[in-house]
């Protein structure tokens, strides 16, 4: 175990309440204690690092200042959330997040009062803030009171349009409301487009404010004897392309930049925010992702996420891998195709490491387009490659590719259009937890007209996949893969082309067929082995795809065995369904076939490793195992001798 740091404010604090007896400059001390202690937390549990380590003043400013809980702070995305929850009462916790029945790496409101909004998904702070504050106008009474709403949102969060739709509304609402733009440069990778252009300009073009002329688009929230100096700062800047013209023509009375690491400029503009605003206010912090921690700092993703590490070296200390990454698997052989199809190009929403684009990216960069945390745009933007004659692939996270849905429906389905879309942390994802699980793509997708949907078994049946997807261009198609390490197996040189909706048969066996749809499949081998001990051998299959069907294959194991299982990593409605409903129109259940469906179950399954998530699920060879028996009549295994 780590050492802990000594941390003697910190240890006198148990609720935010507690800042308010400290003087200001106990409150720079405190924050370069709570600073000490998240890295020490973090290195034994491994988690988001760098973005909390980049708001720790931040956190202390608007927690000494506001009256939490009853003014709800709302930390979009909420990664860098663990400073606040080692200050409201959680730090005994600490050292459980991301753990199974530990904290969660994002706020939620389950967890703790001091969490009035759950987050995980980026952008969506404002709209809820914006909601809390016109409730409370409206007398809306929540347990914790209602107070002010002050919303924390990063500059890579603001590239996507759910942010400008609430400031939009927000403006013409004019309710008094709180927007912290935490400027550091940095979302999980450097944040692209315009928007951070027009960031930069706000402190690179204009000096580095104080308190003066901070509130050049504010001045009368000033006290009185510095609203003249702030005039005179604000007629110096007029004329030029800089400061908060875009804001305060949103409605927005815009203050800053301001340093966000510098206690002294942070608390007076704050408490002079809180005594007199009557509007919405952006505050426009510039912060340090991973600040105060040198191997974060010098990361190229600043920290963003970690495995456990040495405090002193910064040295993460991972497992060695036995196989490649699904993610490398995809971007490798993505990279290959491109090599000999100058139509391949490639979208990813502000993920290119987290995909594997990373590696497209650094071969062919006029044909990798990182849109920023904008999946809808991002959607329709491949539509449009597909349209004009390229072989778009659109690189999504299953739980991300959520939120471009009506885009997929609409922009891409509808006009047949055949965007590739390559569906990375398919099924459960491990400390993510509920808000990252890819639980939905299988049924999202297969019930579209027209959309082809596959799911690789393993790493080489991955690259199998990304070939026919590049040559497909009769309609949209995706392939799912789940996040971490492969199975294992031999891979092939070059992925080959496979046959739309054709499955393969794994083993031939009798009385019971596994029909397998995704990964499960190795824990499908693992279940037979222990069947075969009883006598049981079950046929296995792996499907290929939910759609379309291998209609030949299905009623093939339909008709040659008594009983037929399907399993996927998804949610009811998906691959199991589709089967289902494909058997009864077929008849076959007319005849007796006993059919069974394993899926996940209807409830959102908490962190965990993803091996015990998948135990919960009811998803692993044990499950599996118990379910062939059950279905065969035979004494179940809680009954062995």
């Amino acid at each position: 175990m780590a050492s802990r740091p000594e941390t003697p404010l910190l240890d006198r604090v148990s609720t935010p309440a507690d800042l308010k007896r400290f003087s200001d400059s106990e409150l720079a001390r405190l924050a370069h204690e709570l600073r000490a202690e998240t890295i020490a937390a973090v290195s034994e549990t491994g988690g988001h690092l760098g973005a909390g380590l980049g708001v720790v003043e931040l956190t202390v400013a608007l927690h000494a200042v506001f009256d939490t809980p009853r003014d709800k702070l709302i930390w979009d995305v909420s990664h860098q959330s663990y400073p606040h929850k080692i200050l409201t009462g959680r730090r005994d916790r600490i050292r459980t997040i991301r753990q199974k029945d530990g904290l969660s790496g994002f706020t939620k409101r389950s967890e703790s009062p001091y969490d009035p909004f759950g987050a995980a998904h980026s952008s969506t702070s404002i709209s809820a803030a914006l909601g809390f504050a016109v409730a409370r106008d409206l007398g809306g009474a929540p347990d914790t009171g209602a107070g002010d709403a002050i919303a924390v949102i990063g500059d890579g969060a603001m590239s996507a349009g759910m942010a400008y739709e609430a400031m939009n509304n927000a403006g013409h609402l004019k309710k008094r409301l709180f927007v912290i733009l935490n400027d550091n440069e940095m979302s999980i990778a450097p944040p692209t487009g315009a928007m951070s252009s027009y960031l930069m300009r706000l402190y690179s073009e204009a000096p580095f404010h104080t308190i003066k002329d901070a509130a050049k688009g504010a001045v009368s929230l000033l006290p009185e004897p510095f609203q003249q100096g702030a005039k005179r700062a604000k007629e110096m800047i007029k004329g030029m392309a800089v400061g908060g013209t875009l804001f305060e023509a949103l409605g927005f009375s815009y203050l800053g930049p301001i340093d966000g690491h510098d206690l002294d400029q942070l608390l007076p503009v704050l408490r002079t925010v809180h005594q007199r605003a009557t509007g919405p206010v952006l505050i426009h912090v510039l912060t340090k992702k991973g600040k105060g921690y040198a191997p974060a700092e010098t990361a190229s993703d600043k920290g963003h996420a970690t495995a456990k590490f040495d405090v002193v070296t910064g040295q993460q200390k991972k497992a060695p891998s036995n196989a490649p990454s699904y993610t490398k698997v995809f971007g490798e052989t993505l990279t290959a195709l491109a090599s000999d199809d100058p139509r391949i190009c490639a979208v990813t929403a502000a993920m290119p490491d987290g995909t594997g684009l990373n590696l497209f990216a650094e071969r062919y960069p006029s044909r990798c387009f990182d849109v920023g945390i904008a999946e809808q745009h991002g959607v329709t933007f491949a539509a449009g490659l597909a349209a004009g004659g390229m072989r778009p692939f659109c690189a999504i996270y299953s739980t991300f590719l959520q939120r471009g849905y009506d885009q997929v429906v609409h922009d891409v389905a509808i006009q047949r259009l055949p965007v590739r879309f390559a569906v990375d942390r398919a099924g459960l994802v491990g400390a993510d937890g509920a808000t990252h699980a890819g639980s939905y793509d299988i049924a999202y997708l297969s019930n579209l007209p027209g959309f082809t949907v596959m799911a690789a078994a393993d790493e080489a049946e991955l690259k199998h996949m990304v070939a026919p997807a590049a040559a497909h261009d009769d309609g949209p198609i995706a392939f799912r893969y789940p996040r971490g390490e492969g199975e294992g197996v031999e891979m092939p040189e070059r992925g080959e082309v496979l046959e739309i909706g054709r499955g393969r048969m794994i083993r031939e066996g009798k009385r019971v067929a596994i029909l397998s749809f995704g990964t499960r499949l190795g824990e499908v081998r693992k279940a037979c082995e222990t069947l075969e001990a009883r006598g049981i051998s079950p046929t296995v299959a792996d499907a290929r795809f939910a759609k379309p069907l291998d209609r030949d294959l299905i009623l093939r194991l339909a008709a040659e065995h008594e009983a037929l299982i399907t399993i996927e990593e998804g949610a009811v409605g998906g691959f199991g369904s589709h089967v289902a409903q494909l058997l009864a129109e077929e008849g076959v259940f007319d005849s007796g076939l006993r059919f069974r469906s394993m899926v996940l179950p209807d409830v959102f399954i908490d962190q965990a490793s993803p091996a015990d998530m998948y135990a919960v699920a009811g998803l692993d060879a044990e499950k599996i195992e118990a379910k062939v028996l059950s279905v065969l009549g035979v004494e179940s295994i809680g009954k062995r001798a």
